[in-house]
């Protein structure tokens, strides 16, 4: 048996923009003629243009996907990373047949499990028991197989209490919790998972980053994992693909694209501002700015050890809710968290105060906690336990760099490859 589990050949998928329906018919009339007629060229695939969201083009045709060949091995945890809108999710439907590619075609050994957003395959109306086998007969488990598993999907899952009701009841966390498991635990051979990870509580991620693992290492199984948690895919995977646009700019081991992936989507001027129309958030909050600045309030990059490092948000409440919070991540060059901060992990007293309008709140962080390197701020926004609203990648960076005034023999190791990721000076004593 070969040991390539999927092979991408050529795969593009362009879509028509604008309202269903609005010249479509036309359209495809004039493309059935063309092809299946007098056996031409499909006429659209020269005038779709690059799919970038953030520029206005002049054709109605986009490419979602363009040129993209890889292969996957059996048993390989392969991430896809890129900014929203890269192509990666147009990649996994592909692969699970919810669309179809324009060009190309891939080759897949074995049955395949998705979960590729909250509640994928379930049906409203039917419970939670009735789903697991529902799920199960479409990925070609027998009823045997199903009933043997059970047991243990459910436990999983923690949703045994619920399993009789309809799962239209469930919150997105008991619904990506349970659709996790059955994809997890049904023995497919290919696993292929959306951003899952997002939705659950730190409990269920643990379990779910666990699961992932023994699936690969152990049951040898293959798995496409796509993610914006950097840790996460630097745990997981051993080969990462960077999508950009729609095509593949990187394919390569996983600390080298996660590397160039923050470099390449983080801006290093020390600040980013939003226009009203383009600000990230929703119809409660919208991020309209976040600043790095030094201890005179001046926007800088780069900083000493000792040096103070002030993070400032910028934004605007349209509706007050109790449950706001505020924060980021700051993780370092490798993609991961060195700490997550929000507005209210300090006393309810010192709590900065919302207001309906405009907000700028800021915390200090300090540098002679930081090695030396380059680290990057990801805004985390929220409705605590309801929902994410900003849930974002890195979008700053600075740098840190070692101040002389510390001593000549910690400078000279810590610039060497000391493990760690903070550079703290622990005081030592004699014991009296």
């Amino acid at each position: 048996m070969s040991d390539t589990a999927i092979v991408f050949e050529n795969i593009s998928k362009q879509y028509r923009l604008g309202n269903i329906g609005t010249g479509t018919l036309s359209h495809d009339l004039k493309r059935w003629w063309t092809v299946s007629v007098r056996g031409k060229e499909d006429p659209y695939l020269q005038i779709g243009q690059t799919n970038d969201r953030s520029t206005l083009g002049t054709s109605d045709y986009v490419w979602a996907l363009r040129s993209i060949d890889f292969e996957v091995k059996q048993g390989e945890v392969l991430g896809i990373i890129g900014k929203n809108g890269a192509g990666k999710s147009t990649l996994l439907k592909i692969l699970s047949r919810v669309t179809t590619p324009t060009t190309g075609k891939i080759t897949a050994h074995g049955r395949i499990a998705s979960l590729l957003e909250v509640g994928t395959g379930f049906h409203p109306e039917m419970t939670g028991r009735e789903n697991i086998y529902m799920n199960g007969s479409i990925m070609g488990m027998t009823k045997t197989e199903i009933r043997r598993k059970f047991d243990e999907i459910v436990d999983f899952a923690g949703v045994e209490r619920y399993i009789e009701t309809p799962v239209k009841r469930y919150s997105s966390g008991m619904l990506v919790r349970l659709g996790f498991a059955i994809a997890a635990h049904l023995e497919p051979e290919i696993l292929v998972l959306d951003e899952v990870l997002a939705v659950g509580d730190a409990e269920f991620q643990k379990k779910a980053l666990g699961k992932v693992q023994n699936v690969s290492s152990v049951e040898g199984r293959t798995v496409l994992f796509v993610s914006h948690n950097m840790q996460a895919i630097s745990t997981l995977c051993t080969r990462v693909i960077l999508i950009d646009k729609g095509y593949i700019l990187q394919d390569d081991e996983t600390s080298k694209v996660v590397r160039n992936y923050l470099m390449f989507e983080t801006m290093k001027n020390g600040s980013i501002e939003w226009s009203k129309e383009d600000a990230l958030g929703d119809t409660t909050i919208k991020l309209r700015a976040i600043k790095i600045l030094d201890q005179d309030n001046n926007i800088r990059n780069h900083f000493f050890s000792k040096s103070k490092i002030r993070v400032q948000f910028d934004f605007e409440i349209y509706t007050l809710d109790k449950s706001l919070v505020v924060g980021f991540d700051l993780t370092n060059e490798d993609g991961i968290v060195i700490f997550r901060s929000y507005h209210n992990d300090s006393d309810k007293k010192e709590w900065p105060e919302f207001k309906t309008g405009k907000n700028s709140i800021y915390c200090d962080i300090p540098g002679e906690l930081l090695r030396e390197g380059t680290y990057y701020i990801c805004p985390k926004i929220s409705l605590h336990a309801i929902k994410w609203i900003i849930n974002s990648d890195p979008l700053l960076s600075f740098d840190v760099e070692l101040n002389h005034g510390l001593s000549p023999l910690w400078t000279f190791y810590n610039k060497s490859n000391r493990p760690g990721v903070l550079a703290l000076i622990v005081p030592w004593k004699n014991v009296n």
